[in-house]
């Protein structure tokens, strides 16, 4: 089934225990497209400026991503991230942002775009990810993504936002923000009774943890990654895997949420495995199963 997704491209400079790569391909859009071409066609939904230096059909090449909603703003200049990660690579610095093209209006959703059935709205500003909900039709399935600087700037936005939704995706600690409750559980039962079916809160290295408006719970550990070399974008590749599974089956019942987890979570360890993209495109569907299989054994008891 179609799946769409909208959200940024950046240029990128990192810094982790393992090296330093400076402006390189990143971005919500990004990499939630290269994660979720595994499973199901994207379409692609971003803008650019014309400093941007990376030919993302070229990036894109023999995967399954329409880019038909790729803008190019010749007046602006492509959103910038340099950020620094501490031993533990769980907890990073951000050391500069350049929003740049990120600060104006959001791209159009193009006429053959507004049928689709599963969207994923990536981190931005609540309201222009409402605003781009608008232009789709009749979604069957709409994720979100969110951050702290929008649950404390504009939790009016948000709170409306998540009226309109099915699922959201966020870290533990801004799901504790967000409902105001310490205990996790606590707070995400919360957060379902502010319109979304679906909570799922990540807990980096520790896994994740979904709830539904029906009561039901589910626990997985992280893949048990013996080596960390980036962890931007591990979040957003969760989310295609997770995304892209769902579209790939077409439902959206318990058994299949977990499972779509489940094939989120082994995308993301394949994801902090390089920099950049390197970890996603040095792997393919083949040993994302095996690698699920094992997931799978060593989860069981």
């Amino acid at each position: 089934m179609s799946l769409l997704v909208t959200g940024s491209i950046g240029i990128d400079t990192i810094k982790t225990p393992g090296g330093i790569r400076e402006n390189c391909l990143g971005g919500a859009a990004v990499y939630f497209s290269m994660a979720a071409s595994f499973f199901s066609p994207v379409r692609f939904v971003g803008v650019i400026g014309s400093d941007c230096p990376f030919d993302l059909a070229e990036i894109f090449a023999g995967r399954n991503v329409d880019l038909t909603g790729l803008e190019l703003r010749a007046q602006s200049k492509t959103f910038r991230w340099t950020g620094s990660y501490h031993e533990d690579m769980d907890n990073r610095t951000t050391e500069s942002t350049e929003l740049n093209v990120l600060a104006e209006a959001p791209p159009k959703v193009p006429e053959e775009y507004k049928d689709s059935e599963f969207v994923f709205l990536a981190n931005t500003a609540p309201a222009l990810q409402h605003e781009l909900l608008g232009q789709v039709e009749k979604p069957a399935f709409v994720a979100v993504d969110t951050m702290n600087l929008w649950i404390q700037e504009y939790p009016d936005d948000l709170t409306a936002l998540l009226t309109k939704i099915d699922c959201l995706i966020i870290n533990e600690d801004e799901a504790r923000m967000l409902a105001k409750q310490h205990n996790l559980i606590s707070a995400v039962r919360k957060i379902l009774e502010m319109g979304p079916e679906v909570v799922i809160a990540k807990k980096g290295e520790s896994g994740s943890i979904m709830c539904n408006t029906d009561g039901n719970i589910f626990i997985l550990p992280a893949f048990p990654a013996a080596e960390v070399i980036d962890p931007t974008g591990a979040g957003d590749s969760f989310a295609g895997g997770f995304m892209g599974y769902l579209a790939q089956t077409g439902r959206t019942d318990f058994e299949t949420l977990k499972t779509a987890i489940a094939y989120g979570t082994v995308v993301a360890s394949y994801s902090i495995a390089g920099f950049s993209l390197d970890g996603l495109t040095s792997t393919d569907r083949t040993n994302i199963d095996k690698r699920l299989q094992e997931l799978q054994n060593i989860t069981q008891f």
